[in-house]
């Protein structure tokens, strides 16, 4: 579970986005990020008994820094008002399919995939999806899949078949997609529950047979 001051300091720095209230409150976010590293740390090692490409992920590979890139920015807040952590095979820095917590009250969510990858990558999904989509549909579609995550994620979706496709491909609506992502909700009342991290481990077992169906599609 995240406690109840974890949440409190996050809800304040939204309201206190400066870094002059961040220096004050040193203390209180290094207390929450060393929490946060914990639960990490608890979610990952539980994950690595269910899949194996994670085993040599460490839960610093995972964490995200709080501190924005402000440099190509409109929006100059100096700090992200939520905690993330990605699991995947490669660490946060390598670009392949996996896991990801996002913590923000009001806005935390679960789930994972491959979003918006490279066009090399992209290509090679969508190829994976054309030759082998009953595959990929009865993933997606299996009931605890749906259950879960209802659809994927439909951003910056193609109005036309991607280059090399036709109109009538069995697969086009799934071609068309910009990203393989798919999320769900947590509520604040599940962040301080005991048993938020089952919950968390439960979304991602549900969700690894797309991850390794996005990753064998990349690494072939």
């Amino acid at each position: 579970m995240i406690s109840a001051n974890t949440v409190k300091f996050l809800k304040s720095l939204k309201k206190n986005n400066s870094k002059e209230w961040f220096d004050a409150n040193r203390k209180v976010y290094d207390a929450a990020k060393q929490e946060y590293l914990e639960f990490v740390s608890d979610v990952l090692e539980k994950m690595k008994s269910i899949d194996p490409t994670l085993i040599e992920l460490q839960p610093k590979q995972c964490v995200f820094r709080i501190n924005r890139d402000v440099r190509f920015s409109a929006n100059k807040d100096p700090y992200k008002t939520n905690f993330g952590a990605s699991f995947s095979k490669g660490g946060k820095k390598i670009n392949c399919a996996g896991y990801y917590f996002h913590l923000e009250p009001g806005e935390c969510f679960v789930g994972g995939g491959y979003w918006m990858p490279e066009a090399a990558d992209l290509a090679k999904i969508r190829q994976e999806i054309d030759y082998s989509f009953d595959e990929f549909k009865s993933i997606i579609s299996s009931k605890p899949f749906k259950k879960i995550y209802p659809e994927l994620n439909q951003e910056s979706k193609l109005v036309r078949p991607p280059k090399g496709y036709d109109m009538d491909n069995h697969a086009l609506e799934y071609l068309k997609l910009k990203n393989y992502v798919v999320l769900a909700p947590i509520s604040d009342e599940d962040l301080l529950d005991k048993g938020l991290v089952k919950k968390i481990i439960n979304h991602f077992e549900t969700l690894k047979p797309l991850v390794d169906f996005l990753n064998r599609a990349i690494d072939s």
